[in-house]
């Protein structure tokens, strides 16, 4: 076995004991500062969401912030000790420039993540044509993102110089050049709210996100791409611990301090790899969740109806009648197709 495949399988292992040690107290300190889901909207107010999700009422929200807080502090602890297990520190970039903008995504999406939780628990509701309104509103949740993935888009490419797009099968490579930016932010806020519509039924989102995380290792081992290696090893030890209590019925939430975090390194750990194409198909289910949501959107502004029932999809299945775990391991067996479909399209 390479000593990169065991470092690999140590540091899952190492990750994976961590979060669990602490994930129990962590729990435990949730409950104590009453940070979990309460019930949403009035008695005459209540939208099909509310009614579907009220009986979660009370489920500590805030397992993104432990994993972001495990993930970080073991790959800063492990890459400057890397070269004592015989690992070279490979890169196409700069190691430092690279190990930033990892670390900036994944904390920076975080933090904004952990203000919408903060005002969702304890802020007022405010009506809105669906039900209650909780968080922060839509206009400037989404203007934070676009200002973090602006930095991050613009560090991809005027740091790391990253101007290009490859797609498989064809083997084309496109340059962008400057256009580079737009492009790098499209993604970074696509799959940073294509995630967040995801997280919504207990162990679907991080499920989908471990398989797709042991894809984009297999990739980043073969690029030779030494950071975002030992990075998603850590994170996926952290987050198979996690999903351990987030699978129904859930025992924590990740909330969206963890779900803009990990939507939004989704689309960094493509863009860095250069297969953007391959991220589509390998997080093909986050990319249907996204555009159900869009397509209902689309038909409420244009024709003032619904094409589902309720959106994302995954909801649809769950108010006709779908049991929650059935419809999450079903998500979760379209997910290994998809991760298998992708990794081939990667090795053409």
């Amino acid at each position: 076995m390479s000593p990169v495949v065991t470092l690999a399988l140590g540091l899952i292992v190492v990750s994976f004991l961590i979060t669990s040690i602490l994930i129990v107290p962590f729990i435990n300190f949730l409950f104590k500062k009453k940070l979990t889901r309460r019930v949403e909207g009035g008695a005459k107010s209540k939208s099909l969401f509310d009614q579907m999700h009220d009986k979660k009422a009370g489920t500590p929200i805030g397992g993104g912030i432990l994993v972001i807080f495990v993930v970080a502090v073991l790959f800063l602890a492990i890459m400057p000790i890397i070269e004592f297990f015989g690992i070279p520190k490979n890169s196409a970039f700069n190691l430092s420039d690279e190990q930033f903008i990892l670390m900036f995504t994944l904390i920076s999406f975080g933090l904004l993540g952990f203000l919408d939780d903060y005002i969702k628990i304890f802020g007022k509701p405010k009506p809105g044509r669906w039900g209650s309104v909780v968080g922060l509103t839509k206009t400037q949740k989404f203007s934070l993102q676009v200002l973090l993935s602006g930095l991050v888009a613009s560090h991809l490419h005027f740091i790391l110089g990253i101007s290009f797009v490859h797609i498989p099968l064809i083997d084309w490579t496109i340059q962008l050049g400057i256009l580079y930016v737009p492009f790098a932010m499209a993604m970074i806020l696509f799959f940073t709210n294509a995630f967040n519509f995801t997280d919504g039924l207990d162990g679907l989102a991080s499920g989908l996100l471990m398989i797709f995380l042991f894809a984009y290792i297999v990739i980043a081992a073969g690029n030779l791409d030494t950071p975002l290696f030992v990075l998603i090893a850590v994170w996926l030890g952290s987050l198979i611990s996690f999903l351990y209590f987030n699978t129904w019925p859930a025992r924590i939430w990740m909330g969206d301090a963890g779900a803009l975090s990990f939507g939004s390194m989704i689309a960094v750990i493509g863009l860095i790899t250069g297969n953007v194409a391959t991220m589509f198909v390998i997080g093909g289910l986050f990319v249907v969740e996204a555009a159900s949501s869009l397509i209902q959107i689309i038909s409420i502004k244009l024709f003032d109806r619904k094409v589902f029932k309720i959106a994302p999809i995954h909801h649809t299945f769950l108010a006709n009648g779908w049991e929650e775990p059935k419809i999450v391991i079903r998500a979760w067996l379209a997910g290994v197709m998809l991760a298998v479909i992708g990794l081939w399209l990667a090795s053409l």
